[in-house]
């Protein structure tokens, strides 16, 4: 088939190393070792295409830049119809495959473009509520603009695939029509990560992510003291940066930990998998019982490693660390460090607990989370269903 892939967001580097970066690529390994011709529509490239990717036609225009939000917004919007306007041009396709963002309605079938994509099977997958989102967070000038963006993409949409329930819920509330949306869970590449073998060493706590206030990296090393009593050679790796960095380090350093708390910075996607192999457990410890809408491509990743999990019980996590009503992790409630302490405790003491999780979690990303079943089931999906009509 004849794909044309979609990612609108300047905010998400295509080639880069962030969580949405990778989620991106490895939808276009799936596709491309499907044996589908794909074309990368993007605004950010964020380096060269990786192993996998090479083969993927890549058009990429990047927005003006703007020093003010307005202008910045003014300006992703009128790139996302620059990129709409050619990947009309240079249909038609036979699926059009579409990470949801702010400004882009891709796949819409809309009048005011032509050739219309009329009847062309497409995807919409959507990965967060980006309007509250972007509005809370970062700050949204135009959110009547993206409402109606968000509104004419999902109606438009063959099939929309939602990361979690909350994320359909919003997918619903927002113009999708309700038998168009589905849950589909991230997933992870299972021949890339793979368990290792784990030499004698001190027992190592670890976190792969970026260090923002929300992913709870200051809870988990406020539980890592405790275990620091117990266990005087645990060490703790966080790896990944952000802008918790420096105030981690200082916290580190408060608690008489900077010796055995060490911030490994930034890693390619490339790198992950060994450094996943330097953990005994991984941790996946959100603090905010309201941030339920994700889907943790680091859980994944954990599951694959065969790592016991320890996460807190917020979203999808308690389904997601879950075999056939055998778990495999530990959940404790967030923002909780006596709760996370005694967890990593209970498992430092019990070399076999650790192994029983650890097999469970690595049956559960094999059996039910690799990227081909995630992207098979988006792309069975989109041509099974009828493309629905929208009045432009």
């Amino acid at each position: 088939m004849r794909i044309a892939y979609v990612c609108a967001d300047p905010g998400v580097p295509v080639f880069g190393q962030k969580g949405a970066s990778v989620h991106v690529q490895e939808v276009l390994r799936v596709l491309v070792a499907r044996g589908h011709d794909v074309t990368l529509y993007c605004t950010r490239l964020g380096g060269t295409a990786p192993a996998g990717v090479r083969s993927v036609r890549v058009r990429s225009l990047v927005p003006a830049g703007a020093d003010d939000l307005a202008g910045r917004e003014a300006s992703a919007r009128r790139a996302a119809v620059a990129l709409q306007r050619r990947v009309v041009e240079e249909g038609p396709w036979d699926l059009v495959y579409e990470r949801y963002s702010l400004w882009s309605r891709a796949a819409a079938d809309r009048a005011d473009v032509e050739p219309l994509l009329v009847g062309t099977p497409s995807v919409l997958e959507v990965n967060a509520p980006l309007v509250q989102e972007q509005a809370l967070h970062r700050g949204l000038v135009d959110r009547a603009g993206a409402e109606a963006v968000a509104r004419d993409a999902l109606a438009s949409a063959t099939a929309v695939t939602a990361v979690s329930e909350p994320v359909a819920r919003w997918a619903r509330s927002a113009g999708a029509a309700a038998g168009a949306v589905h849950v589909l869970p991230n997933g992870v590449d299972t021949d890339r990560i793979r368990p290792g073998a784990r030499p004698a060493r001190p027992f190592t706590v670890g976190f792969v992510g970026t260090l923002k206030p929300w992913h709870g990296t200051s809870v988990l090393v406020d539980a890592f003291a405790g275990l620091a009593v117990s266990d005087p050679t645990a060490r703790l790796r966080l790896v990944g940066h952000g802008p918790q960095a420096e105030a981690l380090a200082a916290q580190s350093r408060d608690l008489g930990l900077a010796h055995r708390v060490e911030l490994v910075g930034a890693v390619a996607p490339e790198v992950v998998p060994a450094a996943l192999q330097e953990f005994d457990v991984a941790v996946a410890p959100y603090d905010d019982p309201e941030q339920d809408y994700f889907s943790p491509l680091k859980v994944f990743e954990y599951l694959a490693a065969g790592l016991p999990v320890v996460a807190s019980d917020v979203g999808q996590l308690r389904e997601l660390l879950d075999v056939d009503g055998e778990p495999a992790g530990l959940l404790v409630p967030p923002g909780d460090p006596a709760a996370l302490r005694q967890a990593l405790c209970a498992l430092a003491q019990d070399t076999a607990l650790r192994h029983r999780l650890g097999n469970r979690a690595r049956r559960l990303a094999v059996q039910r989370h690799r990227w081909e079943h995630v992207v098979d089931r988006a792309v069975g999906l989109a041509l099974a269903g009828p493309a629905l009509e929208v009045a432009g």
